[in-house]
């Protein structure tokens, strides 16, 4: 596969940040927690030229700390990022203006101090791709093309409804003609009418100006709406990777089975209306993350190589990918249903 956007074995650590007494304490034999957080561990993925990559997995998994290393938000621990061949960030700086991030609240990623035409104004200004007499009717050209009135420019963000304002950020990065959007839950805070019209803005978007995106979002419907494939991230690290048909219609990782399964299921000839299929146990803490497979303390196809030893990624198919030492038993599992 042609890859446009290329992680090669991104791993991102967050050490601890301790006072000057915490430190002294610690010297001195105190229980002070001095473990680094590793929340990307060795991931690599490839997403060609135009395509949509949706981004799932639990609260906490990394989802989000890897978005912002892609975005060249966050420096890698270790690992790269690149577009097309050319470098993301080099020596902890972002280096390219190719890349640019829609974040889940615009209430708090747009400035409320600054008009809303300033704001989306201000990066293309910054990097001369307008100049300050032509920035309005650039700007214009943008709010346009997200759907809003380009007479609003001289707005401020507490003016417009989430919606709109969530299309003022969707302006904001296009304007910097990007080739990679991430959108990091990009719909949540949003009602759920409003996330229909922005889940289409998005589609129409992405054709017409042929960007490659990562789709961040916990809404499993809407990743298997937008994307074309599909990564299931678990504790740091990518468990599952493929097409979004065949990994919603027959999941080869018992995670990303018990993922889907634990989405509520309307049932009309059932006494319960609704129907909960949790996933069992505690996700671990990625401070102190089991050995092995970190799935195997709540995996019910977990044997004793799970927790000895870590799977290595196999390929199921040409573009499908799984991380576990028992896949064969998870299709076989989902054949038979």
């Amino acid at each position: 596969m042609s890859a446009f956007l290329s992680i090669n074995n991104v791993s991102r650590l967050f050490g601890p940040n301790l006072t000057t007494g915490e430190k002294i304490a610690a010297k001195l034999g105190s229980k002070v927690e001095t473990r680094s957080v590793r929340a990307v561990s060795d991931v690599t993925l490839a997403v060609r030229k135009g395509e949509t990559l949706g981004l799932v997995g639990e609260s906490g998994c990394g989802k989000s700390t890897l978005g912002r290393v892609i975005a060249g938000i966050l420096p890698p621990t270790t690992g790269t990022v690149a577009i097309d061949g050319a470098p993301v960030m080099e020596s902890g700086a972002k280096v390219t203006t190719r890349v640019q991030t829609v974040f889940q609240d615009p209430f708090a990623s747009l400035d409320p101090r600054m008009k809303v035409g300033d704001t989306v104004a201000e990066g293309p200004i910054a990097h001369g791709l307008t100049t300050k007499s032509e920035a309005r009717s650039y700007v214009a050209e943008w709010f346009e093309r997200v759907g809003l009135d380009p007479v609003w420019v001289d707005r401020y963000p507490h003016q417009f409804s989430g919606g709109q304002r969530q299309r003022i950020a969707i302006a904001r990065a296009l304007a910097m003609r990007p080739d990679v959007l991430i959108c990091d839950e990009p719909v949540a805070s949003l009602d759920v009418s409003i996330q229909a019209q922005i889940i289409n803005l998005f589609l129409e978007l992405t054709r017409d100006l042929e960007l490659t995106s990562v789709f961040i979002s916990h809404d499993l419907s809407v990743v298997q709406h937008v994307s074309d494939r599909v990564a299931v991230m678990y504790l740091g690290r990518i468990v599952e990777l493929g097409p979004v048909g065949q990994v919603f219609g027959t999941p080869a990782h018992p995670y990303t089975a018990a993922l889907f399964g634990s989405v509520p299921k309307l049932v009309l000839d059932a006494d319960e209306l609704v129907r909960f299929d949790t996933i069992e146990g505690e996700v671990p803490s990625p401070l102190s993350p089991p050995t092995g497979c970190y799935y195997h303390p709540r995996c019910p196809l977990a044997s004793e190589i799970c927790s000895a030893t870590q799977p290595l990624t196999q390929h199921v198919s040409d573009l499908r990918a799984v991380a576990c030492h028992h896949f064969e038993l998870q299709l076989a599992d989902d054949f038979s249903d």
